[in-house]
C-alpha cells in the first residue's frame, strides 16, 4: 500500500476538548456529581461499595486524572483501567449500559450540547472497551478459551 493510501485509512488520534469552561474544575465537579448518582443506583452503587470502603475521594481523584486525560489529552492518568475492572467478577455485560446511562444524564445535564457530545461518544467507545475485554476475551491461536 503507497503511504498515502496509508495514512488516509488511519485513524486520526482525538483532539482535546478545546472550550472556555473545559479544565480540570470542571471535570472534577463532572466526576464527583457522576458518582454521586452511581453510588445511589439499586445496581451499581452496592458494586463500588464493595471496591472503595470507605473514603472516596483518592478514586475520585483517579478518576478525574483519567478523564481529564480523556477530555484534555493531558497524560494526567497512568493507571490500567482493563486489570483494575477485569478483577470484578460481580459486573454483568448489562452493568455498562446502566454506568453509560447514567455518564449520558450527567453530562447532559452539565455540559452544553456540543460537550456532553464528546463526553458520550467518549465514554461508549471507554464502555465498549472494557466489555470487550471483561466478556469476550479470544484464545491465543491453537488454544481453546479453557486453555488460556
Amino acid at each position: 500500500m503507497i503511504p498515502a493510501a496509508r495514512d488516509a485509512i488511519r485513524p486520526q488520534p482525538e483532539q482535546p476538548l478545546v472550550h472556555p469552561l473545559m479544565d480540570r474544575a470542571f471535570i472534577g465537579a463532572l466526576v464527583r456529581d457522576f458518582y454521586s448518582r452511581v453510588r445511589a443506583d439499586s445496581r451499581l452503587g452496592p458494586i463500588f461499595a464493595s471496591e472503595i470502603d470507605g473514603d472516596w475521594e483518592p478514586h475520585l481523584e483517579k478518576m478525574t486524572d483519567f478523564w481529564c486525560s480523556v477530555i484534555l489529552k493531558n497524560g494526567a492518568y497512568s493507571g490500567r483501567p482493563v486489570p483494575a475492572h477485569l478483577k470484578l467478577k460481580q459486573v454483568r455485560e448489562e452493568d455498562f449500559d446502566i454506568w453509560l446511562g447514567i455518564f449520558k444524564q450527567t453530562a447532559t445535564e452539565l455540559c452544553e450540547p456540543a460537550v456532553a457530545a464528546v463526553f458520550v461518544e467518549r465514554a461508549e467507545r471507554i464502555a465498549q472497551s472494557l466489555k470487550l475485554a471483561m466478556f469476550y476475551r479470544l484464545s491465543a491461536p491453537g488454544t481453546s478459551p479453557s486453555e488460556s
